[in-house]
């Protein structure tokens, strides 16, 4: 049986393209990207016994992301009365005897184990570190069969380690590859790597509401309109939210009033000697993506007997406040005192993946009210290394009202207009379409 699937056309070429040892995809929201790699793995597997690992910085992630779209895409096909997904352990197997398995980077000691990996998949390279990467090399081997690894990215700046071994490295001299020419041809080989750039205008199958919402970054995150329409690596400006702002109180609280359908959210961070508990009251305008910030509470050397008195109206509105899971005793000594308390869930990688979380708000409106949020906000910066290079989850401060709202939007999501359903999927309108048969290079017949 012959199986027809549509395919976005500047990737049409990727997916049956083998090559090469790497293949190093870069570009904006919705581009589908994710997509065609994962279809380019199935397609390979499916005529070829194979073993392949797909990878991520958490493994955390993967389920929701690499695993699920592998899942779509075999059920789509019609193929999951052939091809079975495991979710325990987590595994795709091929009636061939070919398997796809997954791990997370932060948990090295499980690749300790894998063997006759001969197609790697690091999906969100830039998240993973060079470590990470040059061990993932070493776990790339097989005695007979071709090796490939194929990284997917968002482009970040350029003072990431993807863009410094792929591109080029000032400080070390080394230049494989102008970005610009790749951006301007869309596909470059150079050096055994077939490089591929793509955005939301290579992907026919998107509505045009999407591309508008990405258009829309412009007036109010520079960077991310950069790395989310034109898909293209930069310097990354030191401003953490670059879209805070400061709003008279009554003129927030108005605001507010206004949400048809607002969400309200408390979090708050524990401190004691030189860090403080924060709290802060929030609210949500989830069809504008608009962060309200409209209440704080911020004091150090407090013994939490002192601080529950002090917040004692929390006991009589029963508002859940959401706060640092990593103090246990804490939570249970204020649940004991009559206070709605929640752990906010952490993992490694939360900060990073929360202060993404904030930045995707089009808006960060504060009340004037809150002093000491302001002060660690409006101008809180990225650290840097000893190479003045941006850490992307490390400031210049120890921003205690930002870990408080991480906190206090445990389980929202912002509506990330990368992860919609409908960025990384094909839509049937009939542009695209290939057969998948023994005439096309590199295609299989089910």
């Amino acid at each position: 049986m012959a199986v027809e699937k549509e395919v976005n056309p500047h990737f049409e070429d990727f997916i049956f393209n083998w090559d090469y040892k790497f293949y190093f995809l870069v570009g904006g929201y919705g581009s589908s990207k994710s997509y065609h790699v994962a279809l380019k793995l199935i397609l390979k597997l499916l005529q070829e016994k194979r073993t392949a690992l797909v990878v991520r910085e958490v493994f955390d992630t993967i389920r929701d992301s690499c695993y699920s779209l592998l899942e779509e895409i075999i059920t789509d096909m019609g193929l999951d009365d052939k091809i079975k997904c495991v979710t325990s352990p987590m595994q795709v197997k091929f009636p061939n005897g070919s398997k796809i398995i997954f791990k997370g980077m932060d948990k090295p000691s499980k690749l300790k184990s894998i063997n006759n990996v001969s197609i790697v998949w690091i999906e969100e390279c830039s998240e993973v570190k060079y470590a990470g990467f040059k061990e993932l090399l070493g776990r790339l081997r097989h005695p007979s069969l071709s090796l490939h690894m194929i990284l997917s990215t968002n482009p970040v700046s350029k003072d990431n380690w993807a863009y410094k071994h792929f591109f080029r490295n000032d400080k070390k001299k080394i230049f494989i590859l102008d970005d610009e020419e790749l951006y301007k041809k869309g596909i470059v080989i150079r050096n055994n790597t077939y490089y591929h750039h793509s955005t939301a205008d290579d992907n026919l199958f998107l509505p045009q509401s999407y591309t508008e919402q990405l258009d829309e970054l412009k007036t109010y995150d520079p960077d991310l309109y950069r790395i989310a329409r034109k898909g293209k690596f930069g310097v990354n400006g030191r401003r953490v939210l670059p879209q805070f702002e400061v709003a008279p109180h009554y003129a927030v609280l108005q605001s507010i009033g206004n949400i048809k359908n607002s969400i309200k959210r408390v979090g708050m961070d524990f401190g004691f000697e030189t860090s403080y508990n924060a709290i802060v009251r929030m609210c949500i305008d989830d069809d504008n993506k608009i962060l309200y910030i409209y209440w704080e509470y911020y004091k150090n050397q407090m013994t939490d007997d002192k601080t529950a008195i002090e917040i004692a109206e929390f006991k009589n509105t029963q508002e859940l406040i959401y706060s640092d899971c990593a103090e246990p005793k804490t939570i249970k000594y204020y649940k004991q005192q009559g206070f709605n308390m929640r752990g906010a869930k952490k993992f490694q990688g939360s900060r990073l993946q929360n202060t993404k979380k904030v930045k995707r708000f089009k808006k960060i409106i504060c009340s004037d009210n809150c002093t000491n949020t302001i002060e660690e906000l409006k101008d809180l910066t990225y650290a840097v290394d000893k190479n003045e290079e941006i850490i992307e989850d490390e400031f210049n401060i120890d921003p205690h009202t930002f870990s408080a709202i991480w906190y206090g939007l445990d389980g929202y999501e912002v509506a990330d207009i990368k992860e919609q359903k409908y960025a990384d999927s094909v839509y049937n309108k009939g542009n695209g379409t290939i057969k998948l048969n023994q005439q096309r290079k590199g295609g299989a017949v089910f």
